[in-house]
């Protein structure tokens, strides 16, 4: 999953697809060096960040996803929480709804309960304005388990089908240096759920906290957590190098194939 913010404000890559032509190139670029699917979002949740309204996250990302499906084959979701947003960019071709709030707004399940596209449930403690103040687990994976399979059950009873449901655990979301590595330890425990999952690690701030590293200086961590990642059990990899990263994907399936 190739990462596209058209946003000014995004952690690693906010301001960079400001024009259309800019963003068409950036996917081209993704889609050629591997991605299966593009994640375009218009409100940026890195810590700190406050909601953007609906009308300026429709302006950012609907045009881009009309390009998008216009000039490429390829599978669109939108990052988004907002249930406006939501229905403007799958009326205009996305795929899948990419929701850090996990439809926490209950708009969002009445509209989509009728749609038959993909839902990624991601976990958050707390909101981006204030999720990364001091955050504190009982139990780190007992709670993130708990709350996806509650949020899954939510979508279930809502006519969603289970094949429909994708999970993303969180990285950085809410979390410590201690939980995001806990979390990368523990991905498999997610298992059970029974959909695909999501990991969305690349150029995080844990990973610059290990390596000491700027974000721009994260490849190799990114690498090296994706990878881990991919053994102890995600399915789809978030990430803004999409090259080195379907190098690794490579490398890894091929150990499957043998």
């Amino acid at each position: 999953m190739g990462v596209l913010n058209i946003t000014p404000d995004s952690f690693s890559d906010g301001g960079k697809y400001q024009s259309l032509d800019h963003a068409l190139s950036a996917c081209g670029k993704m889609i050629n060096e591997g991605a299966s699917i593009i994640d375009v979002g218009g409100e940026s949740t890195k810590p700190g960040s406050s909601s953007i309204e609906a009308s300026i996250q429709i302006d950012r990302v609907i045009p881009v996803i009309q390009s998008i499906k216009k000039n490429f084959d390829t599978v669109v979701s939108v990052d988004t929480g907002d249930p406006v947003v939501m229905r403007e960019a799958i009326t205009n071709g996305a795929e899948i709804v990419n929701d850090v709030y996990a439809l926490k707004n209950i708009d969002a399940m009445d509209f989509l309960s009728g749609e038959n596209k993909a839902i990624c449930l991601m976990h958050m403690k707390g909101s981006p304005s204030s999720m990364q103040e001091n955050p504190v687990y009982d139990d780190l994976m007992t709670e993130i388990k708990s709350f996806l399979e509650e949020r899954i059950n939510y979508c279930l009873r809502a006519g969603k089908n289970r094949e429909s449901l994708i999970i993303d655990p969180g990285f950085g979301f809410g979390k410590t240096l201690r939980h995001n590595i806990l979390l990368l330890k523990n991905i498999e425990q997610l298992k059970y759920l029974k959909v695909p999952i999501c990991v969305g690690i690349s150029r995080k701030s844990f990973i610059g906290k290990i390596t000491n590293k700027t974000i721009n200086e994260r490849l190799y961590g990114s690498l090296g957590a994706a990878l881990i990642a991919l053994q102890n059990g995600a399915n789809i990899i978030r990430t803004h190098d999409v090259g080195p990263t379907k190098d690794i994907i490579n490398l890894y399936n091929s150990l499957n194939n043998i």
